[in-house]
């Protein structure tokens, strides 16, 4: 869900539940309270749940890769040692 979609329908459950006699009153509300929690959500920086995922599985290869790279210059370490060892 975008926060978008999410405002709206946080300010429509919002909206629905007013009491009766503040009926008139409920598209003033409505604009203002989508206004104060699209500045809300803005300063929180949040992100979809997609958008977090993608990113999970973007941190998960990298540390996949990360892991290779230092068994790969390990293994390569040890073959130096052991070509300096001939040497001497």
């Amino acid at each position: 869900m975008n926060q978008e979609s999410a405002i709206n329908r946080l300010v429509d459950q919002l909206a629905r539940n007013l009491p009766g006699s503040l009926a008139a009153a409920r598209e003033e509300f409505s604009g203002a309270a989508r206004a104060v929690l699209s500045d809300a959500f803005a300063r929180m920086e949040l992100v979809t749940r997609d958008e977090f995922d993608a990113q999970t599985r973007v941190l998960a290869r990298s540390r996949e890769l990360l892991e290779s790279l230092q068994q790969e210059l390990h293994d390569l370490e040890a073959r130096l040692a052991a070509l300096e060892d001939k040497r001497n």
